[in-house]
């Protein structure tokens, strides 16, 4: 599982003008016409072909929860593909992205200042800039550790250095444990 992955997904879903696929059947039509035939889908899904055809047909109707989730996700990876670059476009260039997270934040900092990590809930909006670089990263393939460390350099600049202008320089931003992340375009 992704947290930063999966939150950045989930921000860009939200701009869909219309719900993806719900049954199985047509997740697994759509995914058909996508990829141009049921050899390249169940290979994608790790299933026969003959299982993919049989989906089509509506002759199984309920897929086992692991075949479920991956359906699920490769619908709605390649889901309204304009839509999502117009989103991902949108917030690296003009309006950014905004973060919301309940963690266990600490920091490295010069000596004498308590960079004691600590739980905190922030909700910070994020330039554009940062927002290319989140995205960026995820289109090249980026894990998740390094989105991680995009996100706590992005929360160093804008929260704890307030863009520049608090005084101290800050080394890095560390997350440890992270019990709520959402980002919203």
């Amino acid at each position: 599982m992704s947290i930063f992955g999966d939150g950045l997904d989930a921000a860009v879903q939200k701009a869909f003008t219309r719900p993806a696929p719900k049954s199985a059947g047509a997740q697994m039509r759509y995914l058909v016409k996508q990829m141009k035939g049921t050899r390249a889908v169940a290979q994608l899904l790790r299933v026969s072909q003959r299982t993919v055809e049989r989906y089509v047909k509506d002759q199984i109707k309920k897929p086992r929860p692991d075949l479920a989730a991956r359906l699920e996700r490769e619908v709605k990876k390649r889901w309204q593909p304009q839509i999502r670059a117009k989103a991902r476009q949108k917030a690296a260039s003009t309006d950014g992205i905004v973060i919301d997270t309940r963690a266990r934040m600490g920091y490295t900092a010069p000596i004498g200042t308590t960079d004691q990590d600590r739980i905190r809930h922030l909700t910070v909006a994020l330039p554009p800039h940062h927002a290319a670089r989140l995205f960026d990263a995820q289109e090249a393939g980026a894990g998740d550790d390094r989105l991680r460390e995009i996100t706590a350099d992005a929360l160093k600049e804008v929260y704890f250095q307030d863009g520049g202008r608090r005084a101290g320089s800050l080394e890095e931003v560390r997350f440890t444990d992270i019990e709520h992340l959402d980002f919203e375009l």
